[in-house]
């Protein structure tokens, strides 16, 4: 059953995206083109559901299909093709194998039998061992940042008006980092200011343009194939004041038709909360 379409300029909230329905052997979600991975200065239809929206989804609906207590530890998802808008995708969660300490667990998505993501989970408890954190790293505070803000419309997606951004020396989309590393630092977090938790930390793992995007000042365009994120420490309001978290977004490789990119996530005090790795293929 299809639901009444939203305007994506008056929007559905994150929550409402989020939010995942029985809906026979599955769960539903219904997806407007508030989230969508065009820019605004067309329509929403332009583009597709934003990856990082369909990955917390694959996150929650295997927690939620499959009553998980267990924490996620690793997201692989494989986009397989781009839902529409204004009508429901079904989410399939299936476990694998698993206990109390450790789940391994999968799920498809699609419209009818139109596929549109395959991931895989991995769910399971800390406990106290040795430990050890080489990637930990105190980010800038937000306040001595004086280069925050939106990269300018029309050229942002749709989706970007669901967060908020703080860069460090940037933005740099459209050739700022020409000769020089293509790296983008920054605060993020979700505009509704809701606590970070592990799927809306999937959302922000994806919630910026690639990195290969500050390395020419005229991109090639691209599209999502896989990514994959590893969630180190659960995020708590302790470790992210007000759901501000801090990441690093680097191109790893371009050429022979794909790009390959990198992410690194920080709490506020410098604790490495998770990483992603994704690739895209150039059209």
């Amino acid at each position: 059953m299809l639901a009444k379409p939203i305007n994506p300029t008056q929007g559905q909230t994150l929550q409402q995206a989020l939010d995942l329905r029985a809906d026979g052997d599955g769960l539903s979600a219904f997806l407007t083109g508030g989230f969508s991975n065009g820019p605004q200065a067309g329509p929403p239809e332009a583009g597709a559901p934003f990856g990082g929206l369909m990955a917390a989804l694959a996150a929650r609906a295997m927690r939620q299909g499959l009553d998980l207590r267990v924490p996620l530890r690793s997201l692989s998802v494989q986009f397989l093709a781009a839902a529409r808008f204004d009508q429901d995708v079904t989410f399939r969660p299936r476990k694998i194998r698993g206990g109390r300490r450790v789940a391994y667990t999968t799920v498809e998505a699609g419209q009818g039998e139109r596929l549109a993501l395959h991931a895989n989970g991995t769910w399971g408890v800390d406990s106290e061992t040795v430990a050890q954190a080489p990637i930990q790293q105190v980010p800038p505070s937000r306040e001595s940042l004086t280069t925050g803000g939106q990269v300018i419309n029309p050229i942002a997606p749709w989706f970007t008006r669901h967060v908020d951004y703080v860069y460090q020396d940037g933005p740099n989309i459209l050739g700022g980092n020409v000769g020089r590393p293509a790296v983008e630092r920054l605060w993020m977090r979700t505009k509704d200011g809701t606590p970070l938790d592990a799927e809306r930390l999937c959302f922000l793992l994806d919630a910026l343009y690639p990195p290969a995007w500050t390395a020419f000042t005229s991109p090639p365009m691209m599209t999502s194939v896989d990514l994959r994120c590893d969630v180190l420490r659960d995020p708590t309001p302790e470790l992210c004041p007000d759901g501000w978290a801090f990441f690093e977004f680097t191109m790893l490789d371009i050429g022979l038709g794909w790009t390959v990119d990198d992410c690194i996530c920080w709490a506020a005090d410098g604790t490495p909360l998770a990483l992603a790795r994704q690739r895209r293929k150039i059209l």
